[in-house]
């Protein structure tokens, strides 16, 4: 009955086999045992898909309840465990989880080393439920998250504007704002991330600006790179820049000014499916998380 739960839930016999841990052959009779237990045909097969027969789909909603019930009673004795254990399924947005994120988890592992971490860097917004996922990181402006999620927010990040000393030796440091007009400017270029930057500062007015520039990038690490060779002013997230500011290889422009507007400030969460009992392997992980936000 859980088998059949996970391959209606999945839509086929393969992706139920790989969350499982089983071959596509045992799970074809694992459903063949139910039907035959029963008496009667709940799929209809072929060699694309799976669907439920008219009696499957009364029968589905029972087995899902069984097997929603299995999951919370191994996620109670998972909370009540000593040590918490098992492979936790993790969906983060691939910049941020080369930056940021994969460098969490050695210290995360060195203290819990029973607890694997299976990371998948996408730019997309998984399905948690359906695509099998314990944990996602998002970023998010206030009252974007998917409803139905639970949220913990792990910490602020915010735009900034970088340039490379070589670049400013050559073209002059702008001194404010409306100055960028007459720069190069290197930024994503999609969504919410255009031309406009608006800028507001404590005791004077908004400031909006509209820039230009050679070169847009979808990927923040790429914006990076370049600004790093010289080919202009970077708009990126503060994750990103921080290592080269650091290293004193990039400068940073405007401190007394924020970016709003597209580029304001974002919030990073840490989503899970609501859950009566949250497994101990994916609530260390998000204490771990969530401290090392702390110190961002």
């Amino acid at each position: 009955m859980l088998v059949f739960a996970k391959v209606v839930d999945l839509r086929g016999f393969a992706p139920a086999a790989r969350q499982l841990g089983l071959t596509t052959s045992a799970v074809s009779r694992a459903v063949a045992r139910l039907e035959s237990h029963l008496g009667v045909k709940l799929l209809n097969r072929t060699t694309r898909s799976v669907s439920l027969t008219e009696l499957g789909a009364e029968v589905y909603p029972g087995c899902a309840r069984i097997a929603q019930t299995a999951r919370e009673v191994s996620a109670l004795a998972g909370r009540y465990a000593m040590v918490p254990q098992g492979r936790v399924r993790v969906s983060a947005p691939t910049v941020f989880g080369e930056v940021w994120l994969a460098r969490q988890l050695p210290a995360f592992l060195a203290r819990w080393p029973e607890v694997e971490v299976d990371l998948t860097l996408i730019d997309r917004m998984v399905d948690l439920a359906d695509e099998g996922y314990d944990l996602a990181i998002r970023i998010a402006t206030p009252g974007s998250l998917s409803p139905g999620l639970v949220a913990r927010a792990l910490f602020e990040m915010s735009y900034r504007l970088v340039a490379a000393p070589a670049y400013l030796a050559a073209h002059g440091e702008p001194q404010s704002p409306p100055e960028l007009a007459t720069h190069r400017c290197i930024y994503l270029g999609y969504g919410p991330f255009q031309d406009r930057l608006d800028f507001e500062r404590d005791g004077h007015e908004p400031v909006s600006v509209r820039v230009r520039g050679p070169l847009t990038i979808n990927n923040s690490k790429g914006i990076l790179s370049t600004v790093e060779a010289g080919l202009g002013i970077g708009i990126v997230p503060d994750f990103t820049s921080a290592e080269a500011l650091d290293g004193q290889r990039l400068r940073s422009l405007f401190p007394d000014w924020r970016l709003v507007g597209g580029y304001g400030v974002r919030t990073v969460h840490a989503v899970y499916s609501p859950s009566r009992f949250l497994p101990q392997k994916v609530r260390v992980l998000i204490d771990h998380l969530a401290a090392a936000g702390s110190a961002h």
